[in-house]
């Protein structure tokens, strides 16, 4: 009688953590820094990592991809294409480098390295209420 109220017990717990575990969802981030917020907004572009958008970006926040002709992206167009991007990586090598830093604004750059070319992405931060995002991207290819 003691090892069946034993096995019972054991498959409650089982069942109770695995249960307790599945409900648990990713946690987001706080983009308490600058640094933080780079690697949020690198995650998103490179790897697909999605938790972050609405909180990342800037309301006012633009994308301009300069090369033969330039293109301009709105914020809901890029939380738009990075959704789209949810899982997927890219085969590129990544360096980030902060510019500037300043109590409430920071620039800086992402170089993603690809197999023939690379991307240049200059970075605008400013820190709006504790909290760091992304306000500006301008792309370049070489």
């Amino acid at each position: 009688m003691k090892t069946l109220v034993k096995t019972f017990v054991a498959a409650a717990m089982v069942a109770i953590s695995t249960c307790t575990m599945a409900s648990v969802k990713p946690e987001e981030h706080n983009l308490i820094t600058a640094d933080l917020a780079i690697d949020e907004y690198v995650g998103a572009v490179t790897e697909g990592q999605i938790m972050n958008l609405n909180k990342l970006f800037t309301a006012d926040f633009s994308q301009k991809i300069c090369g033969k002709q330039d293109l301009n992206h709105s914020r809901s167009e890029m939380i738009d294409f990075l959704k789209r991007q949810k899982g997927i990586k890219m085969n590129c090598k990544t360096t980030t480098q902060i510019i500037e830093e300043l109590p409430d604004y920071a620039i800086a750059k992402v170089t993603m390295e690809f197999d023939g070319f690379s991307k240049t992405d200059l970075i605008t931060l400013v820190k709006e209420n504790g909290t760091w995002r992304v306000s500006k991207s301008v792309n370049s290819y070489k």
